[in-house]
């Protein structure tokens, strides 16, 4: 029996992070099939017999399906960090299963002493930040992603709010019925040099900035940059928390963890 013939590793994706992934599971001649929510996010992925992508959202009454349909051996979660519900369903299932679960984390950007002198601002979430005075009169710019904009309408009278969104319909569409107009959108998609975060905040005269702890691979490292160049102050929201029962920052270690499924498939 050649090896690898049997199932594949589900790869929760949708992120810059599972494409580094899904390409190190392929150089090693590991199957996979990876899951997104959009058809923009299937372009982040090559084309191989060894790699299948699926587009669009799970549920959990569909999971035992999917396992059944792609032999499922194994989960690895490289999810967004603040992907929580798929990663609590991916969990669940993986432990209902009996199925073996590693998360692929990005690394967080740490904190310098000193930041907090120069305007970092952490905060726990995003409940504290709208039921806070952070934003009162304030020209804020919101790099929060389209789905948490329409938490901030009763907002849109008491501060002025710019978004920066991914360049999708459904982003667009989202943010222009959260009430932003048109005028105070900008569609980019990352990574972001500093010089055009620059250049954004100082044409908008943005006066705070409210983003992710997304970590280096999400663009906060460059706008904690900016944000210190210019004296503005950052609201950064942590990361939900989750209780990963495995988590790695390391490729290696997810190919040794794919790695040891299929060796105990094929000769366990």
């Amino acid at each position: 029996m050649r090896l690898r013939e049997q199932g594949k590793i589900w790869l929760i994706g949708g992120t810059g992070d599972s494409a580094t992934v899904a390409q190190s599971l392929l150089a090693s001649r590991l199957p996979c099939v990876v899951t997104v929510t959009t058809e923009a996010a299937k372009r982040l992925y090559p084309s191989s017999p060894l790699l299948t992508v699926v587009v669009g959202g799970l549920e959990e009454s569909q999971l035992g399906a999917f396992q059944r349909q792609y032999g499922i051996l194994g989960v690895v979660d490289a999810s967004h960090p603040f992907a929580r519900q798929i990663s609590e369903l991916a969990i669940a299932f993986s432990h209902h299963s009996r199925l073996p679960y590693l998360r692929f984390e990005r690394s967080a950007c740490t904190t310098e002493p000193n930041e907090a002198q120069k305007g970092l601002i952490p905060l726990d979430s995003f409940d504290t930040l709208l039921n806070g005075d952070y934003l009162t009169n304030q020209r804020v710019l919101l790099t929060v992603g389209c789905q948490v904009l329409p938490r901030f309408q009763d907002w849109l009278e008491r501060a002025t709010l710019f978004a920066r969104i991914l360049p999708t319909l459904n982003a667009l569409q989202t943010a222009l019925a959260a009430g932003f107009s048109p005028d105070r959108l900008i569609a980019l998609r990352p990574p972001i040099q500093a010089e055009l975060e620059e250049a954004l905040w100082r044409q908008w005269e943005i006066s705070l900035v409210v983003t992710k702890a997304s970590g280096k691979a999400g663009g906060e490292a460059i706008k904690r940059q900016v944000a210190a160049k210019l004296g503005i102050p950052l609201i950064v929201i942590n990361r939900p928390p989750v209780n990963y029962p495995h988590v790695t920052e390391q490729i290696e270690q997810v190919i040794e963890f794919c790695q040891d499924i299929f060796t105990k498939v094929n000769y366990g």
